[in-house]
């Protein structure tokens, strides 16, 4: 296949009057539209007015999909224990699969290639299931949970990791290594030292497993860790093994300078999730830090209770201004950081080489978006227009390891329609 447009090879290449090659599962050109037509004449050619590599979603909860606005105008720790954790912990194994077809639906026709997606206590295997076949490029995991925890989630620390090590068994490294596995405590406050080391040893006994969590997203958290551990949040999950360059922690709002070194020294993952941090009044990552100290920070929705869209882009537009308004500085963040933190800083974190840009050798993620559309006209600059204006509607095509998952407003990998149906004909069980 042949895709042409204004390609967007990476944060620093632009190519008008571009086009892409794929041929299997990967990307073999990038380059002038008209030398590669001439170079592939037998190439079936489509065109889009922008094409890109396929956005990664580097912190959602596809789980939460069936919640949307169950929850808002809540703090964090109420939100979390008054409505969403019922919430899960009522889902059955239907439940579980519907809420992950639509939240994988919403990514994949917004251009979302990639999620690192933490699930929950019971039914993981349904998420599985319906990323492979649907077709995104995940990693995910179960939650672990053994305490402080509402009813129908809590569990037996050995048989929470018991049941880890067999999804990871089952599941990890699956569907031509699209499919991946991340251990996935849910954080700090709902786990025990026991639960947090026996992750650690999880992933180190598999190769290619990592680690995904929350860390210091809101003050309460933050000295509810502290009071338990007597260490801030970070320093405990350094002690116990959880960091590292195989640990994805998102939000790192409240981290103090210790902490962030700590988190540069180990090559730890930070997932900037803004739009949750606003709605949950949790505060402002120190962002620009981290990426002043070599941090490699990527961009994620989080869940829809707490932000209302899996919108990438929108993720990607209020990623910069809160920054430049925290900063007070104009120039902090641009677009094209932003655009990488989106793209290739995401795939670093979930952990997938070769994920993250058009380049030949690469993995053929793509996603063709219009700009016929007021917001794109005129269009001077292709990150700005990305960044600030485009929205997840705009695309049109999306395609991970190099085959068509959504194409001109159709799922090709399933029905739709069909999942839509279902998601609102599920009576939600709180």
């Amino acid at each position: 296949m042949l895709l042409h447009g204004t390609v967007v090879a990476d944060a620093e290449t632009v190519v008008e009057d571009g086009a892409v090659v794929v041929e299997g599962d990967r990307v073999v050109a990038v380059g002038d539209r008209e030398d590669l037509v001439d170079a592939y004449p037998d190439h079936e050619t489509t065109a889009y007015d922008l094409l890109a590599p396929g956005v990664v979603g580097a912190h959602v909860h596809s789980v939460q999909s069936l919640g949307r606005g169950i929850a808002d105008d809540t703090a964090l720790l109420d939100w979390l224990f008054d409505y969403v954790l019922p919430m899960e912990a009522g889902l059955d194994a239907d439940g579980m699969r519907i809420a992950a077809e639509l939240g994988y639906l919403e990514l994949i026709e917004s251009g979302v290639t990639t999620a690192i997606d933490h699930l929950s206590v019971r039914h993981a295997e349904e998420a599985f299931e319906a990323a492979a076949d649907l077709g995104i490029r995940a990693r995910m995991g179960k939650v672990l949970m053994d305490t402080e925890s509402p009813d129908g989630l809590l569990e037996d620390t050995d048989a929470a990791l018991d049941e880890t090590e067999r999804l990871i068994r089952k599941y990890h490294d699956t569907c031509g290594g699209r499919i991946r596995y991340a251990v996935t405590p849910r954080f700090a406050v709902s786990c025990t030292e026991e639960c947090l080391r026996g992750a650690r040893d999880l992933a180190d006994e598999y190769e290619g497993v990592r680690i995904h969590t929350h860390a210091s997203e809101n003050r309460d958290e933050v000295a509810t860790v502290e009071d338990r551990t007597g260490r801030r949040n970070v320093h405990w999950l350094d002690e116990v093994g959880l960091t590292g360059e195989d640990v994805v922690l998102a939000h790192c709002v409240w981290t103090d300078e210790s902490e962030r070194e700590v988190l540069a020294e180990t090559g730890t993952h930070v997932t900037y999730c803004p739009s949750s941090n606003m709605k949950l009044a949790s505060g402002i990552a120190p962002v620009v830090d981290y990426l002043d100290r070599g941090v490699n920070v990527a961009l994620g929705n989080d869940g829809p209770p707490c932000n209302n869209t899996l919108d990438p882009f929108t993720e990607m537009r209020q990623a910069s201004l809160l920054q430049k308004v925290d900063h007070l500085d104009p120039t902090t963040t641009p677009a094209a950081s932003i655009f990488e933190m989106a793209t290739r800083n995401g795939a670093k974190a979930a952990g997938f080489e070769k994920v993250g840009k058009l380049k030949p050798g690469w993995k053929a993620d793509v996603v063709g978006l219009t700009t016929d559309v007021t917001r794109a006209t005129p269009l001077h600059d292709v990150f700005s227009h990305l960044v600030f204006a485009a929205h997840g509607d705009d695309v049109q095509f999306t395609m991970v390891d190099g085959e068509v998952l959504y194409e001109d407003g159709e799922l090709r990998t399933g029905d739709a329609d069909a999942i839509r149906r279902r998601a609102e004909a599920y009576e939600l069980p709180v």
